[in-house]
C-alpha cells in the first residue's frame, strides 16, 4: 500500500487553512510505523563519474543524494517535532472476514504503541493522533456489494471524514495490447531495486528476511527490509555504519564478483517489467482522489484544529503566570534581559521538559505552522520558544528553536527580514560544543549552506562547511570539503587555487573513507588547476596519488600515465622520494605488461633521449697507431663536426670525381658522408656497405637524482631486403627478417648516474643488401640497490657498469628515435607556413660489398723547416674481399708531397746528408771535370704547382693499377716543407673504386689530415740584371744574378747553422756559369741571423744540348721573371694600403665667399726658436740658470691674423720628462698679438733651468685666427720640430 500511494504524495491543489492561509503545494511523507535506518554509503556508490571540468555547479548529485538521505533518516528527537507522526492510516482489505474488527485491532495496536513506554520509536506529535481508516477493495477478486456495506458501517462508526473506500485492480486479463498506461512508480521502485541489490553487493551488510511477503514495505528511499513487530528501540547511533573491512587494501566495489545469478535476473526484470499492470486510468484517478480526500478532509482540518487547541492552551496556561513573570522581570531587571554567550551557559543539554510543558507546546505550534507553510507565525513562535529555552538554559531546545527560526525567516514570502545567519552559527556551535551532537550540527550546516548559496554568499557557505569537518567522520568531512571547493569556484571572482586545495583535502578524506572513485575524481579535478603552473611539488603529490588510486581501481593505463608525468618533468623532489616514485612506476608498469605479455613493448619515459643529437657512423672504427705506423685519421665519432672542414672535403671529392669523369660531375653524384648528425645534409638516404657496421650514438640524459640502470640495451630496427645487383633494380625479396640478416650489438649493462648525460654507441651488422630503418632503442629499465646517502656521501656517484647489484625491479620497454628534419624556407609557401624536411639519417640503404682501403704513414714528420724535403713512407692495405683500382689522392696543397716508385733503390748516404732519408745523392757534373754536384731524387716537377688555390689530383702508382684483397704496398713519399712558418693542416683525400661497377655506390674515399709545424730557415732574395761589362761579348745574352741569403732561424728545431752547398738554375734557357764572388772554401756557413750575398753569371743555354745541366734542388727555389725586380723565396706580407678619408667638396658658388679650410687655418703662423744649442752655467754659484730665447713668428697669409702664444703648456708624459727634463718660462706666460700680412715678429723669452740636462724648448702653443672673421675660438697651429738645448755645469 505504501508503494502504491507514494507517487501521489505531492498535491498541487489549492487549499485554505483556517480561511486565512492559502496552501498551493502539499507534500505528504508516508512511512511505515516500523520504519528503520540503514547505511548511507550506498548512495555514493551508485553515482557515476561526471566530465572533469572547472565549469562546475554549486553542488553534485552524490551530495544531493547524501543530503536527502541524511535528512530523511534523521531520527525523531524529543526537543523538536518535525519528524513526529501527525496521523496514522489504518488499511484493511475488503477480503478480510471481519474488516471492522480488524480496524478495531489495528486502532488498539496503534494506541498501545503510542502510549506505552515500551516503544521509544516512533514519536507522536500529540496524544490525540488522527486515525484515518481505509478499506482497500480489489475489484478483480472481491465482492463490491460487501465492500460498500462495510464502508457504510465505517461511515456510521468513524464519520465520513475519517474513512475511505479505495477500489483498485479494475483491469481484467482481456486488456488491449496497444493500450498505454502510465507508470508513475518506476522512478521510485527502480531506484529501490538498484539500492536493494547494491546492499547485496556490499557484502558486510546484514539483511533481515521476512517470512510474510505481504508485509514487505519500503519508503522508496532506502533498501531496508523490515519485519512486522520488530523492536524500534535503538541503542546505537542511527547513522553509525556497519563494521567494514580495511579499505586501504581493498577495492570499493568496482570489481565485485556477483555470487548469485538471481541478482542479475532481478536487475533485468526490474528494468523491463511495468508496474501497476492491473490498474486502469480510473484506478489512477481513484488513488489520486483518495490522497486529496485524506489531505483536505482529514489531515489539514486535523492540523488546523490542533493549532487552535495549542493556541488556546497557551493562552489559558501562560497568560497570567507568564505575563506576571515578565512584568516582574521588567520591574527588577529592566526591559531587556542580557543574553549570555554560549561559553557562559551551563551544560544543560540533558534537561527534559514534560510533554505538557508550555515551552514544548509553543514548539509544537511552531512546527505545525512550519509544516503548513505559515512561516511568519512559525518564526514568531520559534523566537518566543528560543527566549524561553535560553532562560531555562535548555541548550538543546534553544539550538533547535534558533535553527528553525532562521529557516522560517528565510522562507517567509517577500523576505520581510534578512536571514539571521548568526542564529545558525549559534545553533551549530551549541550542537557541536555543548550538546556534542554532530548529527544535528551537520543538519544545521547543510541547511545554512544551502540558504547562503541561494543568496550567492559562497564564501560564507564555504567557511561554514569547512568548520564542521573533523576527524570523527571521513565521509562527512569529504563531502563538506568538496562542497566548500565548489563554493570557491562558483564565486563571482572564482578562487581557483582554493578550489583545488580543498578538492585535494576532500580526495584525501574520500580515500580514508574507502571511496576510491570519488577520491580519484577529486584529485583529477584539482590536477587541472595545478597542471602547468610551475608548482612541481604539488603536481608530483597529485600525480602520485592519482597513480595509486588508479592502480587500486585497476585503471592501470591511468596509473601509468600519472606516474609517467612524475618522472618526465624536472622534479625537485629529493633523491629518496624520486626513488620511491620510480619504484612505484616500475611496479605498476610490470603489472600492465603482465596483463598482455605478447603485446607491443611500452614506451618508457626514462631516460631522456636527445633525438637531435643522435649521430650515425658507417664503417669500422679507426685502427690505433702501431709503433711508427700512423693510421689515416679518416673520420670517427670522436671528432667534432666542422662545417668549414666538411665543405672542403666535399670540394675535394667533387674535384677528383670530375677528373675521373673527364671534367663532368655525374647528376647522381652524392657526396660521401661517413658520419651523420644534425648539421649534415640528411635529405637523402645514406649508403652503407654490407658486412660493415652501422654505429648509432644515442645521447641519454638522466633527469633524476638517482642512478638508472639500463640492461640488454640494443637498437630496434626494421629491414626490407632488396637485391640491387639485379637488372630490375630495387626488386624486393619476400624474406623474413632475423639475426641472419641484421646482427645487433647488445650492451649488457649501461649505468647513467644522477643528472648525467651519457652517450651510448650501438652497432648493427647488416649481412644482406636492402633498406634498413632504425626505429629506436629497447632496454630494461631498472634501479640499483644502495642509493641511500650515508654520511652525506651518495654511493651512486662514480658507479661503474658491472659493479652494482640489481634490486630486482625492472621493466622491458622501448623509446623511439624520432628526429625532426630542418625547417623548409625556400618557397613562399614554406616561408609562410611551418614545414619540415625529411631527416633520413636513420634510414640507410645497405649496398653491395665494396673494397675498403686503409692507409698507414711511416716516419711521417710532425715538424719541418720551411722548404725542407723529407722522405717518409705510405702503406696502402686492402682489408676487404674486393680488389680496388683507380687509386688517387687529391689535396689543396699538392706542393707538399709527391710519391716515388716502390722499386727504387734506397737512397745512399751523401757527404752532406745527415740522415738516411736525404733527398740527394752525389753525381759528376762533367766528364772532363772533377767537380761534383748533388742530384735530387725528387725533382721539382714531381711536386705540385704550389698555388694552393686549386686542388690537384695525383695518381698513386700501383702495380698493375690494382690492389688485391688483403694485399698491401709501401711507397716512398717526399715531403716539402711549406714556405710559411706556423702550423699547417693538409688534407689528403684518397679516392678508389671497385673493379666491379655498382649502381648505388661508385667509389669510396678515405680522409687524412696531416698537421705539420714548420719553422723558419732561410730567407732567399734574388735579383737579375744585365751585365754591362760583358755586353759586347754576349750581345745581351749574359746576366748577373744576385742572391741574398739570410738565416732567419732562431735555433728552432735544434738547428744552429746552415751550409749552402750549391746554387743551381732550373731554367731550360739559362744556366749559371760561375760565381763572381767565389770563396775559397766551399763550405759556406750561415749562423743565426747572418746574411750572405752571392753573385752569379748566367748565360743562355746553347741549342747543342748545354741545357742538359743536372738539376739540383735544395731547400728553397726562387722564380725570376723580370729583370731588375727582386724575387723572394717566400711570399711577402702585403701591407694594406693606408685608408684615405673621403673628402667632399662644395661646388663652386660665386655668391658665397670662399672659407679657408681647417688645414689652411692651422698653417697661418710658422714658428721657430732661436737659442744656443749648448749653454754653460755654474750651478754652485747660482742655482738658477737663465737662457734667452727668441720666438720667431711669421704670418704666411695675405690677411691680418690674431695670434695667441701660450707658454703654460708643459709636457706631462713620463717619457718626455725622463728624456728632456722640465724647465720654466719666466715672465709673461701668454701673449696676444696681431700680425699683418707677411709680417715676421720676434718675441723675446727667458727659460729658467735648475739642473743640467737636455731640454726641449718646444713646449709653447700658438693659436691663430683671421682678424676679419668672428669666431669663438682660435685654431691651434702646427707645432715646430723639437728644440733641444744642453745645459752644462762648469
Amino acid at each position: 500500500m505504501l508503494q502504491t500511494i507514494k507517487p501521489y504524495s505531492r498535491i498541487t491543489s489549492s487549499s485554505q487553512l483556517g480561511g486565512v492561509l492559502k496552501i498551493s503545494i502539499v507534500f505528504i511523507s508516508f512511512r511505515n510505523i516500523f520504519w528503520h535506518i540503514y547505511k548511507l554509503m550506498k548512495f555514493l556508490k551508485t553515482q557515476d563519474f561526471y566530465k572533469l571540468c572547472l565549469y562546475l555547479s554549486a553542488t553534485t548529485p552524490w551530495f544531493e543524494a547524501y543530503r536527502e538521505s541524511f535528512l530523511q533518516v534523521m531520527p525523531a528527537s524529543d526537543h523538536e517535532f518535525l519528524n513526529h507522526y501527525v496521523a496514522c492510516m489504518l488499511v484493511v482489505s475488503s477480503g478480510e472476514p471481519e474488516p471492522v474488527e480488524q480496524f478495531l485491532r489495528l486502532s488498539q495496536e496503534q494506541h498501545r504503541i503510542q502510549h506505552s513506554s515500551e516503544y521509544a520509536y516512533p514519536k507522536w506529535f500529540i496524544p490525540n493522533t488522527l486515525k484515518y481508516y481505509v478499506l482497500l477493495h480489489d475489484v478483480s477478486a472481491g465482492e463490491e456489494q460487501r465492500a460498500d456495506s462495510v464502508y457504510e458501517e465505517m461511515k456510521q462508526r468513524y464519520g465520513t471524514q475519517g474513512c475511505y473506500l479505495l477500489k483498485i485492480n479494475s483491469r481484467g486479463s482481456n486488456r488491449g495490447a496497444d493500450e498505454q498506461i502510465p507508470d508513475p512508480w518506476s522512478q521510485y521502485l527502480q531506484k529501490n531495486s538498484i539500492q536493494n541489490q547494491e546492499s547485496y553487493d556490499d557484502g558486510p551488510y546484514t539483511v533481515i528476511s521476512n517470512k510474510n511477503a505481504d508485509h514487505l514495505i519500503s519508503d522508496g528511499l532506502d533498501n531496508d527490509i523490515q519485519v512486522d513487530g520488530l523492536s524500534n528501540n535503538f541503542k546505537a547511533h542511527p547513522l553509525q555504519l556497519d563494521h567494514l573491512s580495511d579499505t586501504s587494501s581493498s577495492f570499493d566495489g568496482t570489481d565485485y564478483i556477483k555470487t548469485t545469478s538471481s541478482l542479475h535476473e532481478s536487475k533485468k526484470t526490474s528494468s523491463g517489467t511495468p508496474h501497476g499492470a492491473c490498474l486502469t486510468l480510473t484506478d489512477h484517478d481513484r488513488i489520486r482522489q483518495f490522497i486529496q480526500e485524506f489531505t483536505f478532509r482529514g489531515l489539514l482540518p486535523h492540523i488546523e484544529k490542533t493549532i487552535r487547541q495549542l493556541n488556546d492552551q497557551l493562552i489559558s496556561r501562560k497568560g497570567l503566570s507568564r505575563s506576571l513573570f515578565s512584568a516582574t522581570k521588567k520591574w527588577f531587571s529592566g526591559s531587556k534581559v542580557p543574553e549570555k554567550s554560549i561559553n557562559e551557559l551551563k551544560n544543560t543539554s540533558g534537561l527534559l521538559y514534560p510533554p505538557e510543558a508550555p515551552e514544548l507546546q509553543i514548539r509544537k505550534m511552531a512546527d505545525l505552522c512550519f509544516l503548513v507553510q505559515h512561516y511568519e507565525l512559525a518564526y514568531s513562535c520559534y523566537h518566543t520558544a528560543k527566549k524561553d529555552f535560553l532562560n531555562d538554559q535548555a541548550m538543546l531546545y534553544a539550538a533547535g528553536a534558533l535553527e528553525m527560526a532562521a529557516v522560517s525567516a528565510f522562507l517567509q514570502p517577500g523576505a520581510p527580514r534578512p536571514y539571521p545567519a548568526h542564529y545558525m552559527d549559534t545553533a551549530i556551535q551549541t550542537y557541536r560544543d555543548i550538546c556534542k551532537n554532530m548529527v544535528l550540527a551537520e543538519r544545521c550546516v547543510l541547511l545554512s549552506a544551502e540558504i547562503l548559496k541561494s543568496q550567492s554568499k559562497y564564501s560564507d557557505a564555504a567557511a561554514l562547511l569547512i568548520r564542521l569537518t573533523s576527524e570523527d567522520s571521513d565521509l562527512r568531512s569529504a563531502l563538506l570539503l568538496e562542497q566548500a571547493a565548489h563554493c570557491f569556484i562558483n564565486m563571482k571572482s572564482p578562487m581557483v587555487r582554493k578550489f583545488a586545495f580543498h578538492m585535494i583535502l576532500a580526495g584525501h578524506r574520500y580515500s580514508k573513507a574507502g571511496q576510491k572513485k570519488h577520491a580519484l575524481r577529486c584529485y583529477c579535478q584539482a590536477m587541472q588547476v595545478y597542471k602547468g603552473k610551475g608548482w612541481s611539488l604539488a603536481e608530483d603529490h597529485i600525480n602520485f596519488t592519482i597513480g595509486r588510486q588508479s592502480f587500486t581501481l585497476r585503471q592501470l593505463d591511468n596509473a601509468v600515465s600519472a606516474f609517467r608525468h612524475i618522472l618526465i618533468n624536472d622534479s625537485k623532489q629529493p633523491a629518496a622520494q624520486q626513488g620511491t616514485f620510480l619504484r612505484e612506476y616500475l611496479y605498476v608498469y610490470k603489472n600492465v605488461t603482465q596483463l598482455s605479455p605478447d603485446g607491443p613493448l611500452p614506451q618508457l619515459p626514462l631516460p631522456y633521449i636527445n633525438n637531435s643529437a643522435t649521430r650515425v657512423f658507417f664503417g669500422h672504427d679507426r685502427r690505433p697507431a702501431e709503433g711508427e705506423k700512423q693510421a689515416a685519421t679518416h673520420i670517427s665519432l670522436d671528432q667534432e663536426y666542422d662545417c668549414e672542414s666538411s665543405h672542403q672535403w666535399k670540394e675535394l671529392e667533387e674535384q677528383v670525381v670530375a677528373v675521373v669523369n673527364k671534367g663532368i660531375i655525374p647528376s647522381n653524384f652524392q657526396p660521401t658522408q661517413y658520419c651523420l648528425n644534425s648539421y649534415s645534409d640528411n635529405s637523402k638516404f645514406p649508403l652503407a656497405v654490407v658486412e660493415e657496421p652501422v654505429t648509432v650514438e644515442v645521447a641519454f640524459r638522466n633527469p633524476l637524482k638517482i642512478p638508472l640502470l639500463l640492461t640488454d640495451l640494443s637498437l630496434l630496427w626494421k629491414f626490407q631486403p632488396k637485391d640491387f645487383s639485379a637488372k630490375h633494380n630495387g626488386a624486393t625479396k619476400e624474406l623474413a627478417c632475423g639475426n641472419d640478416m641484421i646482427g645487433a650489438e647488445v650492451i649488457a649493462e649501461f649505468l647513467i648516474n644522477s643528472e648525467e648525460t651519457k652517450l651510448a654507441r650501438l652497432k648493427l651488422f647488416p649481412h644482406q643488401t636492402g633498406e634498413l630503418h632504425i626505429l629506436g632503442v629497447v632496454y630494461n629499465l631498472g634501479t640499483i640497490q644502495g642509493t641511500v646517502m650515508i654520511d652525506g656521501i651518495d654511493p651512486s656517484i662514480g658507479l661503474q657498469a658491472g659493479k652494482f647489484v640489481y634490486n630486482g625491479m625492472s621493466v622491458r620497454g622501448r623509446q623511439d628515435l624520432e628526429i625532426q628534419g630542418p625547417r623548409l624556407n625556400n618557397t613562399k609557401e614554406e616561408k609562410t607556413s611551418i614545414k619540415y624536411g625529411p631527416d633520413r639519417r636513420l634510414d640507410p640503404i645497405i649496398t653491395e660489398e665494396m673494397p675498403l682501403l686503409e692507409v698507414f704513414f711511416i716516419n711521417f714528420p710532425t715538424g719541418l723547416l720551411c722548404g725542407e724535403i723529407r722522405k717518409a713512407y705510405v702503406e696502402f692495405v686492402n682489408v676487404s674481399k674486393c680488389p680496388l683500382t683507380a687509386l688517387k689522392v687529391v689535396s689543396k696543397h699538392p706542393e707538399f708531397f709527391t710519391f716515388g716508385g716502390n722499386t727504387g733503390v734506397l737512397t745512399p748516404l751523401s757527404p752532406s746528408a745527415s740522415e738516411n732519408c736525404s733527398a740527394y745523392k752525389t753525381v759528376v757534373t762533367d766528364s772532363t771535370s772533377v767537380c761534383t754536384a748533388l742530384m735530387s731524387s725528387a725533382s721539382s716537377v714531381n711536386f705540385g704547382l704550389g698555388t694552393g688555390s686549386q686542388p690537384e689530383v695525383i695518381h698513386v702508382p700501383l702495380p698493375d693499377s690494382v690492389l688485391l684483397p688483403g694485399a698491401s704496398i709501401q711507397l716512398p713519399m717526399w715531403l716539402h716543407g711549406p714556405d710559411e712558418e706556423g702550423v699547417h693542416e693538409i688534407n689528403f683525400l684518397f679516392y678508389y673504386e671497385s673493379i666491379k661497377k655498382h649502381s648505388k655506390m661508385c667509389h669510396r674515399v678515405l680522409r687524412h689530415t696531416a698537421v705539420i709545424c714548420t719553422s723558419r730557415s732561410l730567407n732567399v732574395r734574388a735579383t737579375v740584371c744585365r751585365s754591362n761589362a760583358l755586353e759586347d761579348e754576349g750581345k745581351g745574352d749574359n746576366m748577373l744574378v744576385f742572391v741574398d741569403v739570410e738565416n732567419i732561424n732562431t735555433s728552432e728545431a735544434g738547428v744552429k747553422e746552415f751550409h749552402i752547398v750549391q746554387v743551381s738554375s732550373n731554367s731550360k734557357h739559362w744556366k749559371l756559369q760561375k760565381a763572381v764572388n767565389c770563396f775559397e772554401d766551399k763550405d759556406y756557413k750561415l749562423a743565426s741571423r747572418e746574411r750572405g750575398k752571392l753573385c752569379f753569371k748566367a748565360v743562355r743555354c746553347k741549342n747543342s744540348g748545354d741545357n742538359k745541366q743536372l738539376i739540383l734542388e735544395g731547400q728553397h727555389h726562387i722564380v725570376l721573371h723580370t729583370v731588375g725586380k727582386e724575387a723572394f723565396s717566400f711570399p711577402q706580407k702585403q701591407e694594406s694600403p693606408e685608408m684615405v678619408l673621403l673628402k667632399f667638396f662644395r661646388p663652386e658658388n660665386t655668391s658665397l665667399p670662399t672659407r679657408p679650410t681647417p688645414e689652411q687655418l692651422s698653417n697661418l703662423i710658422k714658428t721657430s726658436l732661436h737659442y744656443p744649442e749648448s749653454f754653460n752655467h755654474s750651478f754652485h754659484q747660482k742655482s738658477l740658470c737663465l737662457v734667452p730665447v727668441t720666438l720667431l713668428l711669421s704670418n704666411c697669409s695675405e690677411a691680418d691674423v690674431d695670434v695667441i702664444i701660450d707658454l703654460r703648456h708643459k709636457t706631462t708624459s713620463p717619457e718626455a720628462l725622463e728624456i728632456h727634463g722640465s724647465f720654466t718660462w719666466l715672465g709673461q706666460t701668454q701673449y696676444k698679438l696681431q700680425l699683418k700680412s707677411q709680417e715676421v715678429y720676434n718675441l723675446q723669452l727667458k727659460a729658467c733651468f735648475v739642473r743640467t740636462g737636455v731640454y726641449n724648448l718646444g713646449t709653447h702653443r700658438v693659436f691663430a685666427k683671421l682678424a676679419d672673421q668672428v669666431t669663438l675660438f682660435e685654431t691651434s697651429q702646427q707645432n715646430s720640430m723639437p728644440a733641444l738645448i744642453i745645459i752644462n755645469n762648469i
